[in-house]
C-alpha cells in the first residue's frame, strides 16, 4: 500500500482514513460524516456511507427497552465492525489488495446507470456478509467472552436486527429522491433488492458463520473465508447490475 498510488481525487479521503482509528461510536459517526463530506454525489460509495451513517446514528439512540443488555460488547462490536469498512476503503485507494466483496462496490463507484439504492445495498452486502463474522470474533477475543445463543450479547444482536429491519427500507427509499424531495430514481428497487438480499437473514448467517470459523484453523479457515468472499463478491456484482 502506497500513498503514491492514490488518485488525486481520492487523496483527501485517503489521508482521512490514514489517521487514528476510531475507538468509540462517536468516533465512528464522526468518521462517516467526514467521509460523506468528501464524497461527491457522482460517487456511488457516498450512498452506502450515507445509509451506514444514518442507521448507526438511529440504532445508537434506540436501545430496546431503554437499555442494551451488554452495551460494552455492542459498542465494541460496532467500532470494530466499522473499522473493516474504513480499512478496506483505505487499502483500495492505496492500491493494496482488498476482499472481492468490497472490490465489487469500489470498482463501480463512478459507473453510470446504477441507482443509489444499489450502491447502498452492495455496500451492506460486503460489510455484513464478509466483515461481520470477523468483527464478532475480534470483539469476543478482545473482551475475552464467548456469546451464547439467548445470552445478553445475542439478545442485543437480535434487537439490532429488529431495528435494522424497520429502518433499512425507508432509509433506502430516501435515496431515490433528490435534494428537493422529488422522486429521481426507482423506489421499486428497494422491494426487489430486499427480496433478493435480506439484511436480517445476512446478519443471522454472519453470527452462525462466526461460530463456524471458531472451529477452523489453517487451510480450512482460509478456504472457508475465501469461499465466503467469492460468493459475497458475486452477490455484490449481481446487486449492482440488477434492473
Amino acid at each position: 500500500m502506497s500513498a503514491a498510488a492514490v488518485l488525486p481525487a481520492d487523496q483527501a479521503l485517503y489521508t482521512l482514513l490514514s489517521g487514528p482509528e476510531p475507538s468509540t461510536i462517536a468516533d465512528v459517526i464522526a468518521q462517516l460524516q467526514a467521509i460523506d463530506a468528501l464524497l461527491p454525489v457522482t460517487d456511488g460509495l457516498k450512498w452506502f456511507n450515507q445509509v451506514y451513517l444514518s442507521v448507526t446514528q438511529r440504532v445508537d439512540l434506540n436501545p430496546p427497552g431503554g437499555a442494551w443488555r451488554n452495551p460494552v460488547w455492542l459498542d465494541r462490536l460496532d467500532v470494530v465492525f466499522a473499522g473493516f469498512y474504513f480499512t478496506a476503503l483505505r487499502d483500495f485507494l492505496g492500491g493494496a489488495a482488498v476482499p472481492s466483496s468490497w472490490t465489487a462496490l469500489f470498482q463501480a463507484r463512478y459507473e453510470p446507470n446504477i441507482d443509489r439504492i444499489q450502491f447502498a445495498l452492495a455496500g451492506f452486502n460486503a460489510h455484513i456478509n464478509h466483515d461481520l463474522a470477523l468483527a464478532l470474533i475480534a470483539t469476543d477475543a478482545a473482551l475475552n467472552l464467548m456469546p451464547a445463543s439467548g445470552g445478553p450479547e445475542h439478545t442485543d444482536y437480535l434487537s439490532v436486527n429488529a431495528l435494522l429491519s424497520a429502518l433499512t427500507p425507508p432509509t433506502l427509499t430516501l435515496l431515490a429522491t433528490d435534494t428537493l424531495g422529488v422522486l429521481a430514481q426507482d423506489t421499486g428497487k428497494v422491494g426487489r433488492l430486499l427480496s433478493f438480499w435480506d439484511i436480517v437473514k445476512a446478519r443471522n448467517l454472519a453470527w452462525d458463520f462466526s461460530n463456524h470459523l471458531r472451529g477452523l484453523g489453517g487451510l480450512s479457515r482460509t478456504a472457508a473465508l475465501g469461499a465466503q468472499d467469492g460468493l459475497t463478491g458475486a452477490l455484490g456484482r449481481a446487486i449492482l447490475t440488477m434492473v
